[in-house]
């Protein structure tokens, strides 16, 4: 099968060795993926609901530029460093995947790469061929 690396851009995809997404096949993997902006700067100080927010937009362009949407999500994983903020976190997943409703899993990490960083997504997509 045909295996494509789609690239963010970031600097930090060299030099950790990973790609934003991968598609082989009719599968789509996209990376953990934080609430960072085009400038590099982090969108949602504080404010768990928006950066997932952020983040699921990222996650939405991401799957455009490999040939799928949202609509093709069959999983989300999502890493929290204070599981209380789930209210508002599922609140933004539902937003987006209130009517598609993908297996989720949310978990709680001790902390995300930068301390500031609340939530970090992947998800898994299927696309037909």
């Amino acid at each position: 099968m045909l295996r494509q690396n789609f690239s963010s851009g970031a600097p930090w995809e060299s030099v950790a060795g990973y790609s934003r997404a991968v598609r082989v096949g009719n599968i789509i993997l996209v990376a953990g993926t934080t609430a960072i902006d085009e400038q590099g700067k982090l969108v949602g100080r504080g404010d768990a609901y928006a950066q997932t927010r952020q983040i699921i937009q990222i996650i939405e362009r991401t799957l455009q530029k490999a040939g799928a949407s949202l609509q093709h999500v069959v999983r989300t994983r999502m890493y929290v460093v204070k599981i209380d903020q789930w209210e508002q976190i599922s609140r933004a997943h539902s937003e987006f995947f209130g009517a598609i409703r993908p297996a989720a899993t949310m978990v709680q990490v001790s902390r995300l790469i930068d301390p500031e960083m609340l939530v970090e997504m992947e998800v898994e997509a299927i696309v037909d061929e």
